[in-house]
Formats: C-alpha cells, structure tokens, sequence
C-alpha cells in the first residue's frame, strides 16, 4: 500500500491498472473513481494512470473492476524492437533503482501476454534472466514460491517500452506480471475453457490461503459439460457434482467423480455428508445461485471455501454491476460466508468469480 506521503494530494503517483477487455467500455468511468487525473492506454488491458489516491484502487467500490495494480516506479518510453542493447540497458537501470531494496523475487511479463508475436515473450525472458545475474539471489525463483504480503519486482515490457514497480503479489491481485498466467486451451482433452478458469482461480486463492490438498471433497452447482469438473480431478480431488444436463462422456468411471443428474434446487445431500469446498457456475439469478450456495453451506465445513461466479446478464452500467456485488456479498456474510476476494480471472466473460470462506 501506499504510505501517507505517497497519498498527498499535491504529488500524484504513476499506477498501472488493468481492466479487462470485457469490460473496456467502462474504463473510462472507472478510472476517474480511481482518481485518475491523467490515463495513457498500454498494450490491451492496461491504463497508466497518475493518481493521488491510489489506495481506490484496491478500497473503493470499483476496485473489482482493476484485475491487477502496479506502481510505476520506472517507466522507460522506448521502442525496444528498434534499440540496440535494450536488455543490458534495462537489466542495468533496474539494478541501480531496485537492487537495494531486496525483493522477494523478479518477474518480468508482456503488455500483451495472449499475442502470438513471440518476439516480446523472448525478450521478457531473456531480460529476466540478467537481471537476475545482477541481483542478489532472490528468495524465490517461482511465482507459487513468494509470499503473498511481501514485495516483488514486478515488470512489463512491449512496444511501448519498459514498466516496472515493487509491490506484494496480493495488493497487486496476482502472483503473476499482469495478474495471470496465460493457459492454453488446445489441450486435446479439454472439454471446455472452465478447466481454465478453475485452474486460475486456485491459483489466485493461494494469495489468502494454502492450497486444498488433494482429496478433499468439493461440491460443483451447474457441473455441465464438466470442464472445472476435469480439472479438479486431475488434481486429486473428490467431487460431487449436480447439473441437471449430463457430463461430457469422458468424465464417466472417473475415479472420485459423484454424479447427480439434478436441479440444483431439488439437491439435499444427507445428513452424513460434508463438503471441503463449494464451485457454483450457476446460470441465472446471482441472487437465486447464491441462494442454493447458503442452503448448501450447511454441509460445508468450518474454514470450507466457496469459489462463486457471479454473472451479469443483462448488467451494464458500472453502478448496477457494484449495487449486485454488494448485494451478493451481504447476503452471502449474513448468512456466515466471510468474503475472501473478488476478481476477474482471464476466462472469466462478462462475470466476476467470488471468494467465501465459512
């Protein structure tokens, strides 16, 4: 977070916030609630912006829409392509403004990590790597390996040239430069890009609590076809699953699948039975989804996680979409579900993915 000074309102700050694409038409709204004074488009998600409260950025009532933050506390304006000598450049520039201050760790990205122009991938890469010839041998070497509250050197290279900040994975909102992985989906056995979407949320939760070990037993609303169904099996998880359309062929004998061909509504597990974990996908009324969720929270364990999309059909403005979250999240803490986070992962469409905790 940004100290008292870094607050004035006399010296705004450099940020880089991404919104996501879906949500582009809204950026111009947003932003000023972040107390945007100035903004310059970056890559395809991203804004720079020069804010002199950046704390909106995660406090405010559209943080949900800011899918990563960074301050920018180097920005380089160049055309990488085009200069010679750009990584020893940078590599050394980074050394000087950051080496003393210790990171954690050092991750470089691109401004447009799902482009198919290698070319920015590579350098990110190579940049990386003498950068960390320069620094210090960092406490970590992954991104599943940092701490959640301690501070990353975080950069972002493209077209536009270099830009690079230190900041803890979670006051960023992801472990990753850019807030994500990018994960392919030409798998030859994925049966649908919610396998994705899954796989970003654990990633994601592991920046407010330890991984659900292999084995415990989830409880999936609105499994079909059974993409976040595939994937938590090939985890090693044990799942129960209630659609009332049928799973994708592949899934059937999958070890530690429980299949109920059901309306959500119409579900009542017995009495012997408990949950680690919830994953709703419902279509349909957020507020009747969660309804189901409260209902079924019952068999879920104390410090069990729910893991709740929240679909905004038919929501459009930026008031109406903060007025259901709201209403969502109160309802689901009236009813004993703790909110963890909120975010919009990058498989996500025109919906958020909320985190409960019981």
């Amino acid at each position: 977070m940004a100290s008292a000074a870094e607050n004035d309102l006399t010296d705004p700050k450099p940020w880089l916030v991404r919104i996501p694409g879906v949500f582009a038409e809204l950026a111009a709204g947003v932003l000023p609630r972040f107390g945007a004074l100035s903004s310059m488009r970056l890559g395809q998600d991203y804004d720079l912006i020069k804010t002199a409260t950046p704390e909106a950025i995660q406090q405010s009532d559209v943080s949900i829409f800011a899918q990563w933050n960074l301050p920018l506390e180097h920005t380089w304006p160049c055309a990488p392509r085009k200069m010679e000598g750009f990584i020893e450049k940078a590599a050394q520039t980074l050394w000087r403004k950051f080496g003393s201050r210790h990171p954690q760790g050092i991750f470089i990205g691109t401004l447009q990590p799902a482009s198919q122009d290698k070319y920015y991938k590579t350098l990110a890469s190579n940049l990386r790597g003498r950068v960390l010839q320069l620094f210090p041998k960092s406490a970590v070497n992954t991104v599943e390996e940092q701490e959640a509250t301690a501070q990353t050197l975080f950069c972002l290279v493209g077209k536009e040239g270099l830009f690079a900040g230190m900041q803890s994975p979670r006051a960023s909102n992801g472990f990753y430069p850019g807030g994500s992985k990018f994960i392919a989906l030409d798998a030859p056995n994925a049966i649908s890009r919610a396998g994705a979407k899954i796989a970003e949320a654990l990633h994601y939760l592991l920046l407010y609590r330890p991984a659900l070990a292999p084995g415990c037993h989830w409880l999936e609303l609105g499994a079909c076809p059974g993409g976040m169904t595939s994937e938590l099996l090939a985890r090693g998880h044990r799942v129960t699953a209630i659609d009332r359309a049928p799973l994708d062929h592949r899934l059937h004998g999958r070890m530690g699948l429980t299949f109920v061909l059901e309306d959500v509504a119409a579900f009542h597990p017995s009495a012997e039975a408990s949950y680690d974990a919830i994953l709703s996908d419902l279509n349909g009324s957020p507020m009747e989804s969660m309804a189901q969720v409260i209902r079924l929270s019952g068999w879920l364990r104390t410090g069990g996680v729910v893991v709740f999309t929240l679909k905004l059909a038919g929501v459009e403005s930026i008031d109406d979409t903060c007025a259901l979250f709201g209403r969502v999240v109160a309802m689901a803490e009236a009813a004993g579900l703790r909110k963890i986070a909120a975010t919009h992962l990058t498989y996500n469409r025109h919906e958020f993915t909320l985190f409960l905790e019981r």
